[in-house]
């Protein structure tokens, strides 16, 4: 099947390019990363029709754009500004996939969902408090992407827990790594360098978003979907 070999070839370019992060050539970001995010797009493409289809394509548009716009982030703070919007408008289409996926019977577990909540509530106050005060005039800004992500995981944790097909594991898990990615580039950026930051960074951005897309699709999948 075709959407197989795009998989394929995001795993192949996905481990050279983060081979070569990991060595400290991050100068080839410009020439590798803005091919990853697309494969994915053509994963979903290739994917047979489903309601949520074109909103999904819009969340890896975006992240592509993100993407390529982070890569100038050194030369001037407006494209860090850029690229977090981008990476916003993302996060909302991933909450809209997630809020309008076809639920099994079974309502939420209102004690797990009110945990759930309170867990990741805890720790955007806690990523907050210790950001905020070398946040600066991007203060607001990061505060209201930290709150759309943390939504995003949320509406993940919910779909884990009242969806009935396999892909609503890799979703949740797919959404954990998002925010432990953006975490690390947060902390990185505005708190305290992180050795090899890049390599961490990508590593779990690139399996976030695969986890994402391979879970929605695993969801709306009338035939078995091939993961390798």
């Amino acid at each position: 099947m075709k959407h197989t070999l795009f998989i394929k070839i995001y795993f192949v370019i996905s481990l050279s390019y983060l081979l070569i992060l990991f060595l400290g050539y991050e100068n080839l970001d410009l020439y590798l990363k803005p091919i990853l995010i697309p494969l994915l797009g053509f994963v979903v493409y290739l994917h047979e029709r489903f309601p949520l289809k074109n909103t999904l394509l819009i969340a890896l548009l975006f992240s592509w754009i993100g993407d390529v716009i982070l890569l100038f982030a050194d030369i001037a703070e407006i494209y860090f500004i850029l690229g977090l919007v981008s990476f916003l408008i993302s996060h909302i289409m991933y909450c809209i996939v997630f809020s309008k996926q076809i639920k099994a019977e079974t309502k939420t577990n209102k004690f797990l969902f009110a945990i759930g909540s309170l867990v990741v509530m805890l720790y955007l106050i806690g990523v907050l408090s210790v950001l905020s005060p070398t946040l600066g005039d991007l203060k607001i800004p990061v505060i209201i992407y930290a709150t759309v992500i943390s939504t995003m995981l949320l509406f993940a944790f919910n779909g884990f827990l009242v969806w009935k097909k396999s892909g609503s594991k890799l979703i949740f898990i797919g959404a954990i790594i998002f925010v432990i990615s953006d975490t690390i580039l947060a902390i990185n950026k505005f708190y305290s360098p992180i050795e090899k930051s890049a390599f961490f960074i990508m590593l779990t951005y690139l399996v976030a978003q695969y986890l994402l897309v391979v879970g929605v699709l695993k969801l709306n999948s009338k035939a078995k979907l091939v993961l390798n």
